[in-house]
């Protein structure tokens, strides 16, 4: 008996050492993982840090842009408020024109022929000026009135064109690239012909 517990415990060493080298194989095969693992976290990543250099890229763009725009929009419309003063300049060279009668202009001579055409000049010379920094004098005689260019003060009945159109100018309107700098002072006509109906909406 003693012999046979001898055989059984030299057979069960076997077996254990035949057990080994699988063994080691699974150890070789687990030291695989953290690899693997390692570069799952740094291609995840690489791709946080492409995400986040492509939106950097993408504001500086976009600020780029908008600091062009601004920069634009400055230079355009430095002159605002300065333009607007110089307006009420426009306004009384105009009046001083418009005070001198037509048969005094066209008989004018001398000193008082001067003195016209020096002002008529001016005026010229002004809304050159003007023009050059960019802002233009809007005229909408004839034209339909617009609420975003023009200031109603009045209502002219006035049959002989479609309601809503402009009839008189009391006071010119300028504009500074595509702001409204003043609106324009209308008379509106009022009563004029209906636009045609619609066929279908009759129907």
């Amino acid at each position: 008996m003693p012999q046979d517990d001898q055989r059984q415990t030299t057979v069960e060493a076997g077996a254990g050492a035949a057990q080994d080298p699988a063994s080691a194989g699974h150890g070789a095969e687990a030291s695989v993982d953290p690899i693997a693992e390692t570069l799952a976290l740094l291609t995840a990543e690489r791709d946080e840090l492409k995400d986040r250099t492509l939106r950097t890229l993408a504001e500086m763009e976009n600020l780029r842009r908008r600091t062009e725009r601004e920069i634009a929009d400055a230079r355009t419309y430095a002159v605002t408020n300065f333009a607007r003063d110089v307006l009420n300049v426009a306004d009384n060279i105009r009046r001083a024109l418009d005070s001198v009668p037509a048969d005094a202009k066209a008989t004018a001579d001398g000193s008082l022929k001067g003195l016209i055409d020096g002002i008529e000049l001016t005026e010229r010379d002004l809304a050159k000026t003007l023009e050059r920094h960019g802002v233009k004098i809007v005229e909408p005689q004839g034209q339909k009135f617009d609420p975003n260019r023009h200031q109603a003060m009045f209502e002219v009945p006035n049959p002989e064109v479609p309601a809503g159109t402009v009839v008189q100018v009391v006071q010119s309107g300028y504009v500074i690239g595509d702001r409204v700098l003043r609106p324009a002072l209308v008379g509106v006509a009022k009563g004029g012909p209906k636009a045609a109906a619609n066929p279908a909406d009759a129907a």
